[in-house]
């Protein structure tokens, strides 16, 4: 998965509950300019911040050894 489908997930997922960016902003405890450079995939973002918003949207991240 790269940062941009992440952001894509995490937009659709928003928008399907009805969260405005800043809504979801002030519920993460985040700036909104987290989450719209989130939702964008910038790949800088800070891990422990998304992990936060997955985690209030109700999403689940699962990582797998790929061999």
């Amino acid at each position: 998965m790269t940062a941009k489908e992440l952001g894509e997930i995490i937009r659709n997922t928003r928008k399907k509950q009805g969260l405005t960016q800043p809504q979801l902003a002030m519920v993460c405890n985040t700036g909104v300019r987290f989450i719209v450079d989130l939702e964008a995939g910038k790949e800088t973002c800070q891990i422990g911040k998304a992990l936060n918003v997955i985690q209030t949207l109700g999403l689940r991240l699962d990582i797998h050894e790929i061999r």
